[in-house]
């Protein structure tokens, strides 16, 4: 029998030394002999000696229980990722053979089971943002909104993006690197201090003939709803095209931004039916206005008949680098999230369109029941007075740190909301708290309990 050194990695000493002879060579080591040695690590790297299998596993043990554990914590985090119910059917579906190993389906006809699957996403996409065209998903709504911009900027051959402050912090420094890489011009305009949305008088000075794109969130960052249909009219004055983030599960109450004159609406699809899992992956969206659907990145499923007349699914409409020259190529965006865009098409079928308006209104109800009872309470304020989904900020009191106050909370299982401060060096002080449908009042009263009790 050979000789395993390695469990998992099935290559014995007559395999290494056979190798060695084919090429040449008398040791592994001689295969890096171009490297100078002046730059050569010399000596044994620090990490401890290999342990057995029962040795590793106790020593894992030991690491993980070292964690808090989440899922015993009342989380009132957001921030771009959420605790939202996941149906139980998501899971079993997901994890069938045929979705779960699946790989990218350029052979459509072994591959339809998974095309209509994005086929429906793509529907149920248009049918929340009621825009006509979506694709089969991007990376993450990161990704999908710095996209947009780059689809502006070819379309309108314009070099200047003007993004809104209020916009999610790590995306906008993303946008940013993906602008400078192209040569684009970002200018940023600020919020409403007192209010929380976009700055409609600053939008309308920095947005000119040299404008490609306006982008914004809605609900933005803070939770806020912005005044879309004000915010395309100044956009549209000058030519350019407004891109919207959204969270999709908002829709369910709110005018979609298709209606409100939104040429491009992305998001992310974590509130679908995704797990937060410790921060990704999750699935971005991406859908325009029809003259815009030959400039999408990614790729689209389409539907057609095949030669007797029975509905099939292609792939279509895939102007990438894998395909054409990068020069003509709408965007290097070579993949998309095929098995979690089957989590939000799934969680889409089985709540509906009832069960998505009553958990919309479900996080917003509760989210206000916590902002309003959290104002209440001597030295805490809500200083953003203008509409919000189910987020909102919370001003501490003076002498009341975000550590101190996280610290307190995390102690007694509540997993405080996010410390604005480090993101916005004006809102020290302040916290962005999310109360989605699995906030009990039990919870949201704890959190209130608590709250006052430290002040």
């Amino acid at each position: 029998m050979p000789s395993y050194r390695h469990r998992y990695l099935p290559m014995t000493d007559q395999d290494e030394a056979d190798m060695l002879r084919t090429i040449g060579a008398t040791s592994v080591d001689e295969l890096f002999r171009d490297i100078p040695n002046a730059i050569r690590y010399q000596g044994t790297l620090p990490i401890s000696a290999p342990l057995d299998e029962p040795a590793l596993w106790a020593h894992l043990r030991e690491l993980a229980e070292r964690n808090t554990d989440a899922t015993r914590c009342v989380s009132f985090l957001g921030a771009g990722l959420y605790d939202h119910h996941i149906p139980a059917v998501i899971g079993h579906l997901i994890s069938r053979s045929e979705f779960y190993t699946a790989y990218t389906p350029y052979q459509p006809e072994i591959s339809q089971g998974e095309l209509q699957a994005i086929f429906e996403f793509q529907s149920y996409i248009c049918e929340l943002t009621a825009m006509p065209v979506a694709n089969a998903s991007m990376y993450d709504g990161a990704t999908a909104l710095a996209e947009a911009g780059l689809l502006a900027a070819g379309t309108t051959r314009r070099k200047r993006l003007v993004v809104s402050r209020a916009v999610h912090p790590e995306t906008r420094q993303l946008i940013a690197t993906t602008a400078r890489g192209l040569g684009l011009e970002i200018a940023e305009v600020d919020y409403i201090a007192g209010d929380g949305t976009t700055n409609l008088e600053l939008l309308e000075q920095a947005v000119n003939d040299q404008t490609a794109a306006v982008i914004v969130q809605s609900p933005n960052f803070f939770g806020c709803i912005e005044r879309l249909a004000d915010i395309a009219a100044l956009t549209h004055a000058h030519s350019a095209l407004l891109a919207v983030s959204v969270n999709p599960l908002s829709l369910g109450l709110l005018e979609p931004p298709g209606r409100l004159g939104a040429d491009i609406v992305v998001g992310d699809a974590q509130p679908l039916g995704i797990p937060q899992s410790f921060g990704g992956p999750t699935c971005g969206f991406f859908a325009v206005a029809e003259p815009l659907m030959r400039r999408m990145p990614g790729r689209i499923v389409g539907q057609t008949v095949d030669r007797s007349g029975k509905r099939g699914f292609v792939l279509t409409l895939q102007a990438r680098e894998q395909h054409i020259r990068r020069e003509k190529a709408t965007s290097n965006i070579c993949s998309n999230q095929a098995l979690l865009a089957l989590c939000a098409a799934v969680y889409l079928s089985v709540m509906g369109k009832q069960g998505i308006q009553e958990t919309a209104l479900l996080n917003t109800r509760k989210a206000h029941y916590a902002a309003s009872s959290a104002a209440a309470i001597p030295g805490y304020s809500v200083p953003m007075g203008a509409p919000f989904f189910n987020e909102f900020v919370l001003r501490l009191p003076a002498k009341l740190s975000y550590e101190t106050l996280s610290t307190r909370l995390l102690a007694n299982g509540i997993l405080a909301g996010y410390d604005l401060g480090q993101s916005y060096p004006e809102l020290a002080g302040h916290m962005l708290l999310a109360v989605t449908e699995k906030r009990t009042q039990a919870d949201i009263d704890l959190l209130l309990a608590r709250l006052e009790e430290y002040v």
